[in-house]
């Protein structure tokens, strides 16, 4: 990422960064999804969900990344909110609040934080795809 786009202090990282309550979130939360798949009524349908967001979990932080790399930061940001959100829906919640913490921080201007909040979603969202593959004995992605 260039430096001179990085470089300037907006200020500390969003209070949750690196501090152990990102760690106490759940890397997945069995409940969301089970209420998930009460919502939705259909047999089956949430597990086909939760197959498919764990496949395209190289594709949405690939999109990521090089939408922060390139500056482009309308991408980066619809990015960062399609990772919220879906995250949410499966009961992702560390990575849901990580991704919200980065479209925080692009929001507000604060650059800067970008390197280490992609670093730590590239930590976690690792974690929880190992979690579902685990969990509900999806291959690993």
């Amino acid at each position: 990422m260039p430096a001179d786009l990085w470089s300037s202090d907006a200020g500390p990282l969003p209070a949750a960064v690196g501090s152990p309550a990102v760690e106490t979130l759940p890397l997945l939360d069995p409940a969301v999804l089970e209420d998930f798949a009460e919502d939705l009524g259909v047999p089956g349908m949430s597990r086909q969900f939760l197959r498919d967001y764990a496949g395209l979990w190289g594709q949405r932080h690939a999109r990521l990344r090089d939408s922060l790399e390139q500056e482009d930061l309308a991408v980066a940001l619809d990015a960062a909110i399609s990772l919220k959100v879906t995250s949410a829906m499966v009961g992702g919640s560390r990575l849901a609040h990580l991704a919200q913490t980065l479209e925080t921080a692009l929001r507000q201007g604060k650059l800067q934080q970008a390197p280490t909040l992609l670093a730590l979603i590239a930590l976690h969202g690792q974690d929880t795809m190992a979690e579902i593959g685990r969990l509900h004995d999806l291959p690993a992605v």
